[in-house]
């Protein structure tokens, strides 16, 4: 799947099939649901999933927890917008 296309699915708010559970949290919080796509980071404990996990903690705005995963992730946490941090996860799940 291509970027535009992981976008207009979240604008059209219709989910594609065959989504990483990572990208399909990501995909929750492009439509503003927050709870689901953190429901959906919060049980696997690979690295991928903690970065999510973190990007959502970070927009939660609790950084403690936020910079608790990005550690599990083996990652700093950005300087980015917001924004700029859910299209770069995005992209680089979609290149997997």
């Amino acid at each position: 799947m291509e970027f535009e296309s992981f976008i207009q699915s979240v604008a059209q708010q219709k989910k594609p099939g065959n989504l990483s559970r990572q990208l399909e949290a990501l995909w929750y919080d492009g439509i503003g649901d927050w709870q689901k796509a953190h429901d959906l980071a919060d049980g696997p404990s690979d690295r991928l999933s903690a970065r999510v996990h973190a990007y959502l903690h970070r927009k939660e705005g609790d950084l403690w927890n936020a910079d608790y995963w990005y550690k599990r992730a083996g990652e700093a946490r950005p300087s980015c917008s917001l924004n700029e941090e859910w299209e770069l996860l995005v992209k680089r799940m979609l290149e997997m």
